[in-house]
């Protein structure tokens, strides 16, 4: 039986399932056809439309819209899942994260201020912050497809459509316009020119 530490503070639709021994904390809003799993945490502030929910997960303060979480996966405060989001067992959507019609595969992170649409990544990737999947030309919405065991550091920008194969190490703030081939350590950024106490004009 779940365990409502405040119930009159929560919407509860009839079509809402909850499982063995989960718990939700104050201010939750949950409708239409939700289902969420045995010893999951619902932490205050949270949205939850038309989605599965599986075992042992923590969702705090978050929106999730017709999307799929399954067993073990940390989301929120302040995450954004639209629609057709698949989250795979034990990954970690953090703050200010926002997810749309994408799958992310076993143990992947992206811990904080991060776009992802329209995209496929594989296990056990990190997405640093501030990485931004472009999926838009203006016209047309295309797809990104990365592989398993990708980092990829802070500041990147993602120009869709692109193919990023396991193994990859993409540098903080590279642009990848490319197909990524297996294993590639790929930098796209300016060099760095310091000049010695040209500063001083300034203070």
């Amino acid at each position: 039986m779940a365990k409502f530490l405040n119930k009159k503070t929560c919407y509860i639709g009839k079509n809402v399932t909850l499982g063995k021994d989960v718990v939700i904390y104050e201010n939750n809003h949950i409708e239409g056809n939700v289902n969420i799993g045995d010893n999951t945490i619902i932490l205050p502030g949270n949205t939850i439309v038309n989605s599965t929910i599986g075992t042992n997960c923590k969702i705090h303060n978050s929106v999730i819209e017709e999307s799929t979480i399954e067993n073990n996966v940390n989301i929120g405060p302040f995450a954004r899942l639209r629609p057709n989001s698949i989250i795979k067992s034990n990954c970690k959507i953090g703050n200010f994260v926002e997810i749309k019609n994408s799958l992310l595969k076993e143990g992947t992170k992206i811990s904080h201020l991060a776009y992802v649409g329209d995209c496929e990544i594989g296990k056990n990737c990190n997405i640093g912050c501030g990485v931004i999947f472009a999926n838009y030309d203006g016209k047309t919405k295309h797809k990104t497809t990365v592989g398993d065991h990708v980092f990829i550091g802070s500041n990147c920008n993602i120009i869709a459509p692109v193919t990023i194969e396991n193994d990859c190490y993409i540098c903080a703030g590279t642009t990848i316009t490319k197909d990524c081939k297996q294993a590639d350590f790929v930098i796209g950024r300016a060099k760095q020119e310091s000049k010695p106490n040209a500063a001083k004009k300034y203070w």
